[in-house]
């Protein structure tokens, strides 16, 4: 082991744990409207769920195997590491609690009421108990356990009602599994938006279910499993269907070990130890929740609250603009002409969406190949390229079936690609491809030409209006030559390609990004390094930004979660500052800065600083080329390091703090909504006018 990195590292499950907080944070800003504030609870939540889902269970199972290996950046074993979670999500638990409270007391005067059962008016308890006993009773499948009747398997996150039951001097266990075809919520009659959680209308009516018996300890529970399950983890027949392997995955992971049990109610010693043995479990792996178990429902009261109501309760509307730079008419002449940036989600993904519908009809385009990882529910793109399939082109299709929690829409998409005469491939054993590049090949007279799109995030439709990302449009041949070379490399299995422009993980992209670092320290006081990323753990990466910030190059790491190297460290970290940025929308691009002025480079891609990325999936990142394109990506950075309202400065003990509020208050995204909007009243302006008008209006 490295001894002196852990000088200036912490742990990412810790890390991690940070970032979550701050995202309760936003959720306890009373400047956020009160149902965004209750829809961040509501992310956290969701958050803590995968959190224990996968890098717990990760840890899990480590320590059933005996692993007893340190971890490189804060040298301790899985155990340690398991015990130090239990040690700091507990007080979260407490916080959460308090947060939900607040936001759910200060909603009652709009009208937005999620209540307990002794909250009821009396029409109402009338109204739910008819309800339960015509709707709910028929539909329950109730369970005892005893001598005679196992105790059943719980699926993970499923709610289950308890309590334990007695009769004729014989004690037993009743469990009713809440049905999942229900809503979630209980709406109640009249004007108001008042509602009542489906588990504690169960939780009421026991007695009418188990009716020969004497109900007590009433509660409800909800089990999280390790889902920390990947195909390489399964012995690969060589002859094997890959999508069959991904169903089994998927079926596999509904019976893993229990990491971590909710309860709604404190339990008795005794029915602790009980569940503690049923689950094999630790009394640290439980943790008691006195607000819901899940909150989804509540992005379903935002959207259909009236619009009276909305403005006071949510944030002002947004919808992504069109892309500056862009006029009407075809997308591929006028990126054949400049390069173009989309910025989502200030701006619309739509240009990217034309631009492959019109490469599906137009007679000149020969080949569209495309990377793709996570795709929404309904996509135009696959009509698109299922569309030029159809009409002849060569569609290449590279999707990733090991996209966590989104494998099973992947099988769906590649089924549905397929059929409509796509060429699907799946890419490799033991590495994820995770790049986001597109490449239409077409021909001009005699000459073959390209279009390449690059993205920092997902081809997403819908995450393409709720996270940042960058997409980059350009008709640069060299670019083009390269992304044609690199799906010809994905094709044959060559993970060893060499570009000229691109620099693709695992073979050069951590290599070219340690390169242009080393650059930069050759210049000392006069390097500059500003990087933006999701996650940063690779341990070859820390420590060259130590040796950056030794030289005295001031680095710049814009982190939005887990960060595991600690800034401000007397002899390691001194020149280097990390700040994060949690706000409205999930910040997403990955940049990579390197130099000042003509010396300047910038690339932007789809890879963290995380070794997963740089050694265990196929990333790509790709150069700016277009000075115009280039000075956009210097204001996004510019902007977001001044951010003082969403952004934090993580400290050299591992909190976040609060930056100098001292004028002018910036806000990033909201000055990016603010800049497009503006940018459609000055749009004939030429991209370099723009960007000067932007910054004399707006600062920075």
């Amino acid at each position: 082991m490295r001894e002196e990195i852990l000088n200036y590292t912490q742990n990412r499950e810790l890390s991690w744990l940070k970032f979550n907080q701050r995202v309760l944070e936003e959720a306890q800003d009373p400047k956020v409207p009160l149902l965004e504030r209750m829809k961040f609870v509501a992310i956290f939540t969701s958050n803590l769920d995968e959190f224990f889902m996968i890098r717990v269970g990760s840890l899990f199972d480590m320590v059933a195997s005996g692993v007893k290996t340190k971890d490189s950046r804060s040298g301790m074993t899985p155990k340690e590491q398991l015990d130090k979670i239990y040690e700091a999500v507990a007080p979260l638990y407490k916080e959460r609690d308090k947060t939900y409270a607040e936001i759910k007391k200060q909603l009652h005067p709009y009208g937005v009421c999620g209540l307990d059962f002794k909250e009821l008016e009396q029409g109402e308890k009338k109204y739910v108990k008819k309800y339960f006993k015509e709707q709910i009773l028929p539909i329950l499948s109730p369970q005892i356990v005893d001598a005679n009747h196992p105790f059943p398997h719980l699926l993970n996150k499923d709610i289950y009602v308890t309590a334990n039951l007695k009769v004729d001097n014989k004690n037993m266990l009743g469990i009713i599994p809440v049905p999942n075809f229900v809503s979630e919520v209980l709406y109640l009659p009249g004007h108001d938006i008042r509602y009542i959680r489906m588990e504690k209308v169960i939780m009421e009516y026991m007695e009418l279910v188990f009716d020969h018996y004497t109900v007590t300890d009433k509660n409800y529970i909800c089990v999280t499993r390790n889902a920390d399950i990947t195909p390489d983890d399964e012995a690969l027949e060589i002859n094997e269907d890959f999508r069959y392997l991904m169903k089994q995955t998927l079926h596999k992971r509904r019976r893993m070990a229990v990491v971590r049990l909710e309860i709604a109610e404190k339990l008795s010693p005794e029915t602790e130890k009980y569940f503690c043995d049923k689950f094999n479990i630790r009394k640290e792996q439980i943790f008691r929740t006195k607000m819901p178990m899940k909150l989804d429902y509540m992005f379903a009261i935002s959207g259909n609250l009236p619009d009276s109501m909305k403005r006071s309760l949510t944030y002002h509307p947004f919808s992504p603009q069109p892309a500056r730079g862009l006029q009407d008419g075809s997308i591929m002449r006028q990126v054949k002409k400049k390069d173009v940036l989309l910025f989502y989600p200030f701006e619309s993904m739509d240009p990217f969406l034309r631009l492959i519908k019109e490469a599906s009809v137009d007679p000149n385009v020969m080949t569209i190949k495309i990377t793709i990882y996570r795709l929404a529910k309904k996509a135009r793109l696959v009509e698109y390229l299922c569309a030029a399939a159809e009409n002849g082109k060569e569609v290449t299709v590279l999707i990733e079936l090991r996209a966590r929690f989104d494998e099973q829409n992947n099988i769906d998409w590649s089924e549905r690609l397929e059929e409509a005469g796509c060429r699907v491939i799946y890419g490799f054993e033991g590495y994820k491809v995770h790049s986001k590049i597109c490449l239409i090949t077409y021909r001009n007279r005699n000459e073959i030409q390209y279009i390449t799109q690059i993205g920092t995030g997902n081809y997403n439709e819908k995450t393409a209006t709720m996270y940042t990302d960058l997409s980059l449009m350009t008709a640069n041949k060299e670019i083009g030559e390269d992304a044609s070379n690199f799906f010809k490399n994905m094709s044959i299995g060559n993970l060893d390609g060499l570009y000229k422009h691109l620099i693709v993980s695992p073979t050069t992209l951590k290599a070219g990004v340690l390169r242009m670092m080393d650059e930069e320290i050759k210049k000392g006081s006069a390097g500059r390094i500003v990087m933006k990323m999701n996650s940063v753990t690779d341990v070859d990466f820390i420590e060259k930004v130590s040796e950056a910030s030794r030289a005295g190059v001031k680095v710049d790491l814009i982190v939005r979660g887990i960060c595991c190297i600690l800034p401000g460290v007397p002899e390691y970290t001194e020149n280097l500052s990390v700040m994060s940025v949690v706000g409205r929308y999930l910040e997403h691009p990955r940049i990579f800065s390197f130099g000042k002025g003509a010396d300047q480079k910038i690339y932007i891609g789809s890879a963290d600083m995380m070794t997963r990325n740089t050694e265990k999936r196929v990333e790509v990142a790709c150069p700016i080329l277009d000075e115009d394109v280039k000075r956009q990506v210097n204001h996004y950075l510019e902007v977001m390091l001044a951010d003082n309202i969403k952004g934090r400065n993580l400290t050299k003990d591992g909190n976040y703090i609060m930056r100098d509020q001292s004028e002018p208050l910036i806000d990033s995204q909201e000055r990016f909504m603010k800049e497009v909007i503006y940018a459609q009243k000055v749009q004939n302006d030429k991209p370099k006018n723009l960007m000067d008008r932007i910054r004399k209006i707006f600062g920075k």
